[in-house]
């Protein structure tokens, strides 16, 4: 028996209201340019629509022109989504309770996750939308999985709680230390003054 290796999320495809609604929520809203237009192929009563959110993958809609959208929280039991996460910048998470604001949308403000921050808010359908925002870059040749894997194992090596920003510090150094060569025959920690 042998994995189905995966490589990525390929995209996500949400039930949505009518077409505006859709794109002016992803689009006037959240930024993601609307890429692709087409029937969905398995209902013709139904539009399906595709926004790019940032790194190339696909966020796709349902739409349907009968459908309203309807704010209240989408299911949350067992097999059910219980929210999207879009990574934004440091810069543009510190606009988001401002921009969210100027619309009248509820939102949770900020939110310290250690090694992030978050705000969660509602999509015109119910599903609750967290935007974070990392507190770092991992090393170069490393990705923020990387760092996150090494931080937890430091955490649980300290008996701390949960990952906070000295695991982050920490998992980087050691991130560095392994995978970046250097002349130096002792890396250790000095006082040069």
């Amino acid at each position: 028996m042998r994995k189905i290796q995966s490589q990525g999320v390929h995209h996500i495809t949400l039930v949505g209201a009518d077409r505006q609604t859709s794109i002016d929520f992803w689009e006037g809203l959240l930024g993601m340019p609307f890429v692709f237009d087409q029937p969905n192929l398995d209902d013709p009563e139904e539009g399906h629509i595709y926004f790019d959110p940032g790194d190339g993958r696909l966020i796709t809609v349902f739409t349907n022109e009968n459908r309203t959208p309807d704010i209240r929280r989408t299911p949350t039991e067992p097999g059910c989504v219980h929210h999207l996460a879009f990574s934004i910048s440091q810069a543009s998470f510190w606009q988001v309770v401002e921009r969210l604001d100027e619309r009248g949308i509820k939102h949770s403000g900020p939110k310290d996750r250690g090694f992030m921050d978050s705000i969660y808010f509602k999509d015109p359908m119910g599903l609750l939308i967290e935007l974070a925002s990392y507190r770092f870059e991992p090393p170069e040749g490393c990705r923020h999985a990387d760092v996150m894997i090494e931080a937890h194992r430091i955490r649980m090596g300290r008996g701390d709680h949960h990952i906070d920003r000295i695991h982050i510090a920490d998992a980087i150094e050691a991130l560095t230390t392994q995978r970046h060569q250097s002349l130096s025959e002792d890396r250790s920690p000095r006082n040069p003054y």
